[in-house]
Parts: structure tokens; C-alpha cells; sequence
């Protein structure tokens, strides 16, 4: 019996019915549904080697090849574990020793860190997994079309007869000690998808604009693996250039895309904002941190409704979101559950759940909720709670049932007694019309036990004093919200995805400077 929710069968099925449709278009080129199909055979007959159960490491930029290997790895029920080519060849090293993949496929910019990489596991004594290309293991330049694919004599037909047969093993960004990997399986990727369309629908004549990263979960279940499950097209960016994705917009009749604040934030401060032929997008998503009000209200006022939303890795990741009806009245709301997935808020001191409108830990259960940390079986235990997944993100929910994300539990500080959201105080500092970038941290107090410390960033020719920020802050806060101290940086530390990295923040200004 084959799996239902095998996602192995998804590029097979369209290939089937849609083949000259195209999948991807990438650098010009344009690649069908028979011809992805195709190099994923390729792929998959080049992995002969693996069996059920391995891990393939991947050490590689966005390209299509990577969406090849995906769906060949689930068609032979191996377990891809996507590299973020950011980090450092020791962090690298971590990943694929803790994965215990056998294989390690890199592309040809990223291959000198993938032989950092390798050398430092051989240093430090452990057997380095076999390595491949990726051009070599997917020829897609040499993939022809292969016309309708014809089950039962698929090459590809899925091999996966078990819906909880892991497909990925996304390491976390470890903001706290060792990075952790999640496991998703075919299950989780199945529902989580099902889950988005219907909120978020996507059908064969949309056109998807993709600037997440392959190597975060966003890359491929924020509308990419969605859009090859209902026969859309994909624009697949190498990198993402603001006035590039303005442009391709236009260029392709983009219907939706999806991406952090940074990226909007980034397009909108583009000289060719107001002037872009944005008449083709039907909506956006926005998710991996708040999005500042004034930033949506700009989008918004060219036409473009933005459906913020709420997710974590751990939930593969989609969790809530503001419907398409709901995008100009819920401006800032995370949103409500999307269908499949069901959330709470428990007292973050007691634990228990809290009921109608509250503010507590977000918990999330359904079956899109990972399978747990791969070797890891009390980082599990500690995550997954009497049957629900205990997020550290702190959310509100009103009357309607709609949530509003508050900040990270651990990013909460207690001013005298007061808690403090960073993220609240940062939407504010994001409305100064001198500020392009901000970021809060609590610093230890003498008086108040923590304090606020804002990290600013001046627009391109603004100036500022502390003191003049700390009062534009003071007009709209209460006043234990106020930040004690304003310190000035060209830029903001970032995250592969675009996240303010406040634990490099917190190495340098943890302490103060008082």
C-alpha cells in the first residue's frame, strides 16, 4: 500500500498530468514538470547507494538540482539534512557527524567550506560522509523532458510505504548551546502544506516568487513544495536582490511570495517601489519575526494585502495566519490557527492553560508538530509537554481569537516588577522616521533588577541623539517600557533568514554600559 501522505509522488503526479507545464524558472531558464521529473530520477538512481533511513547532507545555494534531490531523497525514503552555507566549517562539522549522514552533496561555490568541513572531521577523528556534486548526482542541464510519467513503471515511485517516515532534518539555529535538530516527516510536510492551501490557496496558475533559503524550512514548505503539489510555477532566486525581486515581479506575473521583514522592508526602501508593477500579486506572507505596522501599512497602500503569520520549525512551520478577508483590519496580528493545528496559551509560571482572551506560552499540537530531536530524547521530552509542542514565544489572544506575538519567553525582561516585550518597544522604535533599524535587549539594573537597551540604526542621512530616541519612546510607551540607553551601529547582526541575531547583541551590550 502506498503512503498517503508520501510526498515522494507529488513531482511524479503532476509530471503525469501537466508535463510541459513549467516547474521552475530560474536564471532565464525554464523547467518543466517532466524535465524536473526527469533529473529526479537521475538523482535518485544516483543515490543507489543509500538506503531507507540515511541522511544526505546538502551544502548548497538555492538552485533547482536541490528541488530534484529533494524529491528524489522522498522517493527513496532518505532523509535530506539542508546546511545553512553561512555558518562556519566547525559548525558544519557538528551537523554532519550529530546527523550521521553518509552522504555529503555540495555545489561548486560552496565546495572549498565543504572541504573545511571534511578536514576538520577527519582532525578531529571521525569517518567523513562520501562526497558528491551536485551537478554530477543531478544533470539537470542535460535532463531532457521525459514526457508523462506512467506509474506503476516510474522509476521514482515512491519507496516510502510509512506516512512517519522522516524526509528532513532541519537543525535549529541554537541560540542556546548546540544547534537541535528537527525531524519532519512525510506526515508533517503532507499536513503542514494541506494546512497552508487551504488558508493560503495556491492553484496551477499561480506563480510563486522563492527568496527563502533552501536550507530553512520556509524554503520549502512557505509555498514551494505546495506549489509543485498543485502544478504552480516557481521563480526560484538564487539570492535575494530587493529591485531584482521588484522587477521579476512584473516580469513573470508573480502572484504571491513569501518572506521575513527584513525583505519587505528592504523592496520598500527601493527607489523603484512606488513605481513597480505589483498589479499581479493576489497576496504576500510575512513570517520569522513581527512585522513593524508602518512597514505592512506601505505595502498595503501599494495594493499588496500582506497575510502576516506565525511558525516554528518544530511545527514544520506554519502555525497561524491572518486570512486574505482579515489582511487590512488585523494589521499586526499573527493571525488565528491555521486548519489541522490546533494552539493554547498557558501561564508561563504555572502552565495551565489559560482560556478566551489571555496572554501566555503559545502551544501548539496537530499533526504537522515534528517528530521530535534527532538523538536527542530530553530536548524532546522538554519541547513536547503532555501532548503539546511549548513554543518559548509568548502571544496574545483577544476576544476574536486572533494572536498577536508578543516576543521570545527568554527575550522578555522584568522592569520593576513590569514584563517587557523587546518586540513591542521595537515597533515603536521602527515608526521614528529617522530609525531604519532597531533592536532591544533587557540589561541588568541596579534599581529596576533589568532595563531596556535599544541598538539603533539611522536611516541614510538621519541623526539622532539617545536622548532624543528615548523621548520619541516616551510619548508612546509607558514609562518602564522606555529604554534606559540608546546605542547607535552602522548594521544590525543577522541570521541566514534575515533575524536579528541578539545573541551576538547580547555579547556586546549584554552588560550595559552604566
Amino acid at each position: 500500500m502506498t503512503a498517503t501522505c508520501a510526498v515522494g509522488r507529488w513531482l511524479c503526479d503532476r509530471a503525469r498530468v501537466a508535463p510541459d507545464r513549467p516547474a521552475l524558472r530560474c536564471d532565464g531558464d525554464a523547467i518543466s514538470y517532466s524535465r524536473l521529473h526527469a533529473a529526479s530520477h537521475q538523482a535518485a538512481a544516483a543515490m543507489g547507494g543509500l538506503v531507507r533511513g540515511d541522511r544526505v547532507a546538502v551544502l548548497a545555494g538555492n538552485c533547482p538540482e536541490y528541488v530534484a534531490l529533494l524529491f528524489a531523497a522522498a522517493h527513496r525514503g532518505v532523509m535530506v539534512v539542508p546546511l545553512n552555507p553561512r555558518q562556519s566549517a566547525r559548525e558544519l562539522a557538528y551537523q554532519v557527524v550529530h546527523s550521521g549522514a553518509s552522504l555529503l552533496v555540495t555545489d561548486r561555490p560552496r565546495g572549498p567550506l565543504a572541504g573545511e568541513t571534511l578536514t576538520g572531521l577527519t582532525g578531529a577523528g571521525h569517518t567523513p560522509p562520501a562526497v558528491a556534486q551536485m551537478e554530477d548526482i543531478v544533470p539537470l542541464a542535460a535532463a531532457g523532458g521525459a514526457g508523462r510519467c506512467r506509474p506503476p513503471g516510474c522509476p521514482a515511485t515512491p519507496a516510502v510505504l510509512d506516512d512517519d517516515a522522516p524526509l528532513l532534518l532541519v537543525y535549529t539555529s541554537g541560540t542556546t548551546g548546540r544547534p537541535k535538530g528537527a525531524v519532519l516527516t512525510h506526515a508533517n510536510v503532507f499536513w503542514t502544506n494541506l494546512a497552508f492551501d487551504r488558508l493560503a490557496d495556491i492553484g496551477p496558475h499561480d506563480v510563486v516568487l522563492q527568496l527563502l533559503p533552501q536550507f530553512h524550512v520556509g524554503g520549502w514548505n512557505c509555498q514551494p513544495l505546495l506549489a509543485w503539489w498543485k502544478g504552480a510555477s516557481v521563480v526560484l532566486e538564487r539570492s535575494f536582490d530587493p529591485d531584482r525581486a521588484l522587477r521579476l515581479v512584473a516580469r513573470h506575473g508573480v502572484t504571491t511570495m513569501m518572506g521575513v521583514p527584513a525583505m519587505y522592508q528592504a523592496m520598500a526602501a527601493a527607489d523603484t517601489f512606488a513605481t513597480a508593477d505589483l498589479s499581479s500579486l493576489r497576496y504576500v506572507l510575512v513570517g520569522g519575526a513581527p512585522m513593524p505596522e508602518a512597514l505592512l501599512e506601505r505595502w498595503h497602500g501599494r495594493g499588496v494585502p500582506i497575510l502576516q503569520g506565525y511558525g516554528l520549525t518544530e511545527a514544520s512551520p506554519n502555525v497561524l495566519c491572518v486570512p486574505a478577508a482579515e489582511a487590512h483590519r488585523r494589521i499586526g496580528s499573527a493571525g488565528v490557527a491555521y486548519p489541522h493545528v490546533d494552539v493554547a496559551l498557558a501561564d508561563p509560571e504555572h502552565g495551565n492553560v489559560l482560556e478566551g482572551p489571555a496572554e501566555g506560552e503559545l502551544l501548539v499540537r496537530g499533526p504537522s508538530v515534528f517528530a521530535g530531536y534527532w538523538r536527542d530524547p530530553e530536548a524532546t521530552a522538554s519541547a513536547v509537554r503532555g501532548g503539546w509542542l511549548h513554543t518559548g514565544d509568548i502571544a496574545a489572544r483577544d476576544a476574536e481569537g486572533f494572536y498577536r506575538i508578543k516576543d521570545r519567553l527568554k527575550d522578555m525582561y522584568i522592569s520593576g516588577g513590569e514584563n517587557v516585550y523587546p518586540a513591542e518597544v521595537e515597533t515603536v522604535l521602527a515608526g521614528h522616521p529617522g530609525i531604519a533599524d532597531a533592536a532591544v535587549l533587557g540589561v541588568p539594573d541596579e534599581r529596576w533588577g533589568e532595563a531596556g537597551l535599544a541598538v539603533v540604526v539611522l536611516a541614510p542621512g538621519a541623526a539622532a541623539t539617545g536622548d532624543e530616541v528615548r523621548a520619541w519612546c516616551a510619548g508612546r510607551l509607558a514609562r518602564y517600557k522606555v529604554p534606559r540607553e540608546v546605542q547607535f551601529l552602522d548594521a544590525l547582526p543577522r541570521s541566514a533568514v534575515g533575524k536579528v541575531d541578539k545573541v551576538v547583541l547580547r555579547s556586546r551590550f549584554g552588560s550595559g554600559s552604566r
